[in-house]
């Protein structure tokens, strides 16, 4: 039996609204539950909602659950938090470019935050991309690979230089999401439509 959820409203987002909270059973979390949270953050984020729902997908290594990451946290202070799995230094280059009043530790409470701190972190990643890049990776690609890698080493990719083990398996996993992903925000399109939404 999963456990019941409670929602946390979004922060300042284009159309408000409730965001479910991770259950605390690991197994049952699904970063598809987040996809109209995810719709609406990318939207004014200025991304591809694809983008953001599949580095949630590829985030979603391990359990996303307040009291889960303040045990985590405990043992390893410099983790990283929320469903998006930002780190501090992160969230802190993010908060000061977007003027966010929220802290990184209100990451692992809030996951419709969580999405909107990870969705304008893809934005400056976007900026910061050029425009002409190898063809090894497509745009998006290369924006999460900027995401799990840093902005440095996605422009050194953009340039040709060759990822790393751990990129590689990054890209693969982000490949391999990707239709979920797609699929879960098909069923968002699908209820607006049905919806007038």
């Amino acid at each position: 039996m999963a456990e019941p959820s409670t929602a946390v409203p979004e922060p300042d987002g284009p159309d408000g609204g409730d965001v479910r909270t991770p259950p605390l059973r690991p197994g049952d979390y699904d970063p598809a539950d987040y996809a109209d949270c995810v719709v609406r953050s990318a939207e004014a984020a200025g991304v591809s909602p694809l983008l953001v729902l599949t580095v949630l997908h590829n985030e979603a290594y391990k359990p996303h659950h307040p009291l889960l990451e303040r045990l985590w946290q405990w043992w390893k202070p410099e983790a990283s938090f929320g469903v998006a799995n930002m780190h501090r230094a992160t969230f802190e280059r993010v908060r000061r470019a977007h003027g966010l009043s929220e802290r990184w530790h209100d990451l692992r409470d809030d996951p419709a935050f969580a999405i909107h701190a990870a969705a304008l972190h893809l934005s400056d990643l976007d900026r910061a991309l050029p425009a002409r890049h190898v063809r090894r990776c497509t745009r998006d690609e290369l924006l999460a690979l900027g995401y799990n890698a840093g902005e440095r080493n996605m422009r050194a990719f953009a340039r040709g230089v060759p990822p790393g083990p751990m990129a590689r398996s990054y890209l693969r996993r982000f490949r391999t999401h990707r239709p979920r992903a797609a699929a879960a925000l098909a069923d968002v399109r699908d209820r607006r439509d049905a919806t007038g939404v």
